[in-house]
């Protein structure tokens, strides 16, 4: 069955076996001098960044010999990154690229996972040095690890300099390596080749009208899939320019989207609420360049999707579902307005959907949990081949662990995550209708809903709340009753906080998130037994 889904992906053209750097070097034949990467103030034209690189790649490979090696590389969003990725590339290695907030803990799990021959990363940041991190996890690493810190272009080594002789080479099917973003537990090393990630790039390209004269604007940490995939290998597979933000600054955003008239861009959604709500004296609309924000990550609640038409008048925000093992999925320019709103649009051409009912039955409509197979779909979890085979139903339908329902259209609403859920009365209850319709309350900045621990029902549901006005539960409830929520899904609880724990796409990590407040909680009455719930509304 799989020989037989590459043959078709084959002869439909999504799967042609050609690398990235081949197309790359392409572009850079046509016109050397046209600029690459956009980053502060400096720029590259596609010449400089494939010299830059291939003076790069001869240093990687004196450090991580022949082969074909894994090479992580943990940068933040600047010139560096393309270079040594694109070094990566040409040494003829596999890049493994990670988010430079990476945990330490994380950091040490990566490594032993994959057993990279090389780690490259920052020097020092501000007043933090990433590069110490990463030493120490490599330090405690099974296999030999070399740490070089990023010196301009140049790599300052650490450890050992002489190729291990014990390294073990990638398979040819792993042409990139990216980690999950550990929500509820340890990343997990996502492997994808070079045709399931060509596949996504053409598509986006064919989709949203993207070519070598459309710049790329990538705010999101490239590091993540979303800045990897949608940015940098996007970019580089256009010969776009691509135009990097090291650090989120909304205003600073709008002015490099105008400065160089962006076309394109796919970030969370905290990055498109705070866009919505910066202030802009220019004389274009925001982002007037830009036709095309995909927003994903997190939930875009339809409250923000409807303000952006106003506050982004030129740009065409659609939520964007997907995950470091593919998929995507996007409303189109020809979708309804209550689509855009209320779904996260269709798939990609050859995506397949399906959900699972209760009796773990494909269906091609309804509701279940959300199970995928397509030409973008990852090819299995680097260094844990039966991690992989457990997500496998049916004949190669990859189970995403995402709670959905699909319409006759092909229209797609996520409803929750099947570990996401809040069990009160032995009900199960998703939070996401509860989440979109407190977002939809003016000053609420961000929410999430989760189970809070209750005797008599098991959990309750608890909205923790980010606002920017004094807000207790009756006013939350008094909007979601407007707002037409069943009174079963109104928060029975209110916790207010200065800020949320977050995953470099912009999720919420919940489950950290939840923890925290019920360890808060119990610690305060464990102090104070006779005292008030401090943690509750109010």
């Amino acid at each position: 069955m799989i020989d037989d889904l590459a043959e078709r992906y084959r002869l439909a053209g999504w799967w042609t076996g050609r690398p990235l750097v081949d197309r790359f070097e392409a572009h850079v034949n046509e016109a050397p001098c046209e600029p690459a990467v956009v980053s502060g103030g400096d720029t590259l034209s596609r010449s400089e960044l494939w010299e830059a690189s291939g003076e790069a790649a001869e240093e990687i490979r004196r450090v991580a010999g022949g082969g074909r090696r894994v090479v992580v590389v943990s940068l933040p969003n600047c010139m560096e990154w393309v270079v040594m990725f694109l070094g990566v590339l040409r040494a003829g290695h596999v890049p493994a690229t990670l988010p430079v907030t990476t945990p330490e803990a994380h950091l040490r799990h990566i490594f032993d996972l994959v057993q990279p021959v090389l780690v490259v990363c920052a020097g020092r940041s501000r007043r933090k040095s990433p590069a110490d991190a990463v030493r120490r996890a490599a330090a405690e690493a099974s296999a030999d690890i070399a740490v070089a810190a990023v010196d301009g272009a140049r790599l300052a080594m650490h450890g050992p300099v002489v190729p291990p002789a014990r390294a073990v080479d990638v398979p040819e099917t792993t042409a990139h390596v990216m980690f999950t973003s550990s929500t509820t537990g340890p990343p997990k090393a996502v492997s994808h080749s070079e045709d399931t990630l060509a596949s996504l790039n053409v598509q986006f390209a064919d989709r949203f009208g993207l070519d070598h004269g459309t710049p790329v604007f990538m705010p999101s940490p490239l590091g993540h899939s979303v800045g990897a995939i949608h940015g940098a290998r996007l970019s580089l597979f256009l010969g776009a320019l691509l135009i990097l933000q090291r650090e989120w600054d909304p205003v600073a955003a709008l002015e490099l989207v105008a400065r160089h008239r962006a076309d394109f861009t796919a970030a969370a959604t905290p990055f498109l609420m705070d866009l919505a709500n910066a202030s802009w004296p220019g004389r274009e609309p925001k982002l007037a360049s830009l036709r095309s924000f995909l927003c994903g990550g997190a939930q875009v609640p339809p409250a923000l999707v409807r303000r952006c038409r106003t506050e982004l008048p030129n740009t065409f925000v659609t939520p964007l579902w997907g995950m470091t093992e593919g998929g995507l999925t996007t409303c189109v320019p020809s979708s309804t307005d209550s689509q855009v709103e209320n779904t996260v649009g269709v798939g990609l051409p050859g995506l397949e959907l399906r959900t699972l009912d209760a009796g773990m039955r494909l269906q091609a409509t309804g509701a279940g949990e959300l199970v995928m197979r397509g030409p973008g779909v990852f090819n299995g979890y680097y260094g844990q081949p039966e991690l992989y085979a457990e997500h496998i139903v049916g004949d190669g339908f990859f189970r995403t662990g995402d709670l959905a329902r699909i319409d006759p259209d092909g229209y797609v609403s996520i409803t929750g995550r099947a570990k996401d859920l809040i069990i009160r009365g032995a009900v199960n209850i998703s939070p996401v209708e509860t989440e979109n319709a407190i977002a939809g309350h003016p000053d609420v900045v961000g929410v999430a809903v989760i189970g809070w621990p209750d005797e008599r029902l098991g959990e309750r549901i608890c909205a923790v709340v980010q606002a920017g006005a004094h807000l207790d539960i009756d006013d939350v409830i008094a909007s979601c009753a407007e707002q037409g929520l069943p009174r079963r899904l109104w928060p029975e609880r209110l916790i207010k906080v200065d800020r949320f724990p977050r995953t470099a796409s912009g999720k919420i990590r919940k489950q950290q998130l939840r923890d925290e407040l019920v360890n808060a909680s119990a610690s305060t009455a464990a102090a104070d037994p006779d005292g008030p719930d401090r943690s509750a509304a109010g």
